[in-house]
């Protein structure tokens, strides 16, 4: 007699939680993706926490440290409406990496590796911060180094005319994503990358912008506070989610159902 083979089903996503079947897409998709560094600082994780970290040892709104720290945090937040799932590893040993993760693309089967360098800098932006992005990615973790990886600089400014030649010019993946903050929320203002990031999994995403409310009574584009979006086929790149958020959420749910019974 045959052996009997028991084949193991795929569960269906259509019953699961949203949060569960974000997770399961997300492991689905992940698992060849190495593990990347923890986080920096066991004091802070996030920019709350960050915040309230501050405060307690009385850090400087205007030192360094504290313009630098509350810059990364705010673009780890707001690079998730892009896709990207971002660790903050900065600290005196990070060899030129602040945010290091992956950027889940519907062009490409598997995430981007990418490694963040954040320039919250009030001076000119000059194409020798390319050169310090090209170091980075010889120091950057096990797992971040080689072909595959995405290096990409973060600003409240746009790039300059030398910084886009620059970026043109290196054998690199690059891309420049300009990120405002104001008050701990981002929003991006452009993005751009040059061909070698389009070869390794952003060749057929296109950027544009998505404009929301007036400002000062102005009709038109000029009047509008926009903010990019990434398209893939004329569909918007979907935002990871807070996951945390949603258990959260799934969970009072299930307590007013036990109520209601």
């Amino acid at each position: 007699m045959l052996p009997c083979i028991l084949k193991a089903r795929k569960p269906q996503l259509s019953r699961l939680r949203p949060s569960s079947q974000w997770l399961f897409r997300l492991y689905s998709a992940t698992s060849a993706t190495p593990n990347g560094p923890k986080s920096a600082s066991p004091n802070h994780q996030d920019l709350p926490s960050f915040l309230n970290y501050a405060n307690r040892i009385g850090l400087s709104p205007t030192s360094t440290s504290y313009v630098g720290t509350y810059y990364e945090y705010a673009v780890q937040h707001t690079l998730r409406r892009l896709g990207f799932s971002l660790t903050r590893v900065g600290g005196r040993d990070d060899s030129g990496v602040d945010l290091l993760g992956t950027w889940h693309l519907p062009s490409n089967p598997h995430p981007l590796r990418v490694i963040v360098q954040c320039k919250a800098l009030k001076g000119k932006l000059g194409p020798n911060l390319v050169r310090e992005l090209e170091g980075a990615f010889i120091g950057a973790p096990n797992g971040w180094r080689g072909e595959g990886v995405l290096g990409i600089l973060v600003s409240p400014k746009s790039a300059t005319k030398g910084v886009r030649e620059a970026m043109g010019r290196c054998r690199w993946a690059m891309g420049w994503i300009m990120v405002e903050n104001q008050d701990g929320t981002g929003r991006v203002r452009q993005v751009l990358w040059n061909r070698t990031a389009a070869r390794i999994g952003l060749e057929g995403v296109t950027v544009t912008m998505k404009y929301g409310e007036k400002k000062d009574g102005k009709e038109g584009e000029g009047g509008l506070d926009g903010e990019c979006v990434l398209l893939w086929k004329d569909r918007p790149v979907e935002a990871l989610p807070d996951v945390e958020g949603e258990e959260e959420k799934e969970k009072e749910k299930e307590k007013e159902k036990e109520k209601e019974q």
